[in-house]
């Protein structure tokens, strides 16, 4: 099958890729010349891992191509997929500017019947308003079709070629025929094609998403409740994750999430209820709660070092707002960053992946250290905001010999806090006893 793919940041290349590697032909189309010149080159613009191999081989077989031109990208596609921003507004909605801009185009220049397949993450009632904006000067049929992605960062190609399930939004008999004949390769193992109206198709991505943010920021309340009342989360976690009705995963107490999806999808469908009349309390308290865990390691640094962190130097591991991607945009991260330069201290830096992104947010304002242990040098304490698996079993002898003193104040909980005692650290985590000196 032809395919188009409009679009070539996080989700329009893994999707792009994903589909040539099916045998399909895919062209991804962006307005963005450099990065289209270096995709045709062969140059992945995105860390995920085990992407570039299918991206590479799949280059290499001409069946992946890139172009700036729309005209071009969709020139005889059966399926074109809108894989565009639609970032957060000042209100929380999202920006359909984007989306509505390719389908005014596409209304201009489509020939013959295709199926425009919004991959974005849009809200309820957006097919509606691509169907309007390419019907003002489209002569040709087409169908308008929801099918919203579930890809998790860091292990997107699995979730791609592996899905637990394919939601589609179509009451379209003939695009219904097409995205089925698409995704059948996809679900062999027998994990469902879901097929819905469009607007359900729509609120399903917002609903998971919602729902996933609400299970963290959950168990983040537990974890500040735990400390008050001298119980582990670690022990709470497992006791409740064993029941099957709750299951156990996003039940990792940390610092807050953050991501492309999770911050802006929550405050989305806040927006998309608030237009309804409804005021969704749930999610009111997931987004406070969840802005405020991202700080919840501030007080107790700012408790060790006697309320004054002027002068104070901070190694700071991890800077992606999870492992396995280079992704900042709402990491927990940048935010101790700006607490702690705010607070007359100074920050040096590492992530495996991300750095070059925070170079291009933070710029000069931290040290950017080219080892985990080099980052440690001359610091007062080390602060872990991301869970990396490099730093899971680190030469603690290593760490001690750097650090002016023996403290880390950890964001997501990787070390034992009896082993921590017995090493002999100040150390500190989300929701448990800390282990003190």
């Amino acid at each position: 099958m032809k395919i188009t793919v409009v679009g070539t940041g996080y989700v329009g290349l893994v999707t792009g890729t994903c589909f040539a590697e099916t045998g399909n032909d895919v062209t991804c189309v962006d307005i963005d010349a450099n990065k289209v010149n270096k995709l045709s080159k062969g140059q992945i613009t995105i860390y995920e891992p085990g992407l570039e191999k299918l991206f590479e081989r799949n280059l290499k077989e001409e069946r992946l191509f890139f172009t700036t031109s729309l005209e071009e990208g969709i020139k005889d596609a059966e399926v074109i997929f809108l894989a565009l921003p639609t970032p957060p507004g000042a209100d929380g909605s999202a920006d359909l500017s984007f989306v509505l801009n390719v389908a005014t185009h596409l209304g201009k220049i489509m020939t013959d019947y295709k199926v425009i397949v919004d991959k974005s993450t849009v809200p309820v009632g957006t097919a509606e308003k691509v169907i309007a904006a390419i019907s003002q000067n489209c002569k040709v049929p087409f169908d308008v079709v929801s099918n919203p992605e579930f890809l998790r960062e860091g292990v997107a190609v699995d979730d791609f070629m592996k899905p637990d399930r394919v939601v589609i939004g179509t009451t379209s008999e003939r695009a219904r025929k097409v995205m089925g004949e698409l995704y059948a390769p996809f679900v062999r193992q027998g994990n469902p094609i879901l097929f819905m109206d469009e607007k359900s198709a729509e609120l399903t991505k917002y609903a998971a998403n919602s729902f996933l943010a609400t299970k963290i920021s959950f168990m983040n309340e537990i974890a500040v409740l735990c400390e008050k009342l001298g119980a582990d989360v670690d022990m709470v976690r497992r006791g409740i994750g064993s029941d099957d009705r709750i299951g156990k995963r996003f039940l990792f107490p940390g610092i807050g999430y953050g991501g492309s999806c999770f911050p802006k999808d929550v405050q989305a469908l806040v927006k998309s209820s608030e237009d309804a009349q409804y005021e969704f309390k749930i999610l009111n308290a997931v987004m406070d709660v969840n802005e405020k865990q991202k700080l919840f390691l501030l007080p107790k640094i700012s408790a060790f070092f006697n309320n004054d962190l002027k002068g104070k130097h901070f190694a700071l591991w991890g800077l992606a707002f999870k492992p396995n991607t280079d992704d900042i945009r709402e990491a927990p991260s940048l935010y101790m960053i700006d607490a702690l330069l705010a607070a007359g201290a100074t920050v040096s830096v590492f992530d495996p992946e991300a750095m070059s992104n925070v170079k291009q947010v933070v710029g000069d304002k931290v040290t950017y250290a080219d080892h985990q242990y080099t980052c440690l040098e001359n610091a007062d304490a080390l602060i872990i905001a991301t869970e990396w698996s490099v730093f899971r079993t680190p030469d603690f002898n290593k760490i001690s010999a750097s650090l002016k003193n023996k403290a880390i104040f950890d964001g997501r909980n990787l070390f034992e806090v009896t082993r921590m005692k017995e090493l002999g650290y100040h150390y500190e985590s989300v929701g448990r006893t800390p282990a003190t000196i």
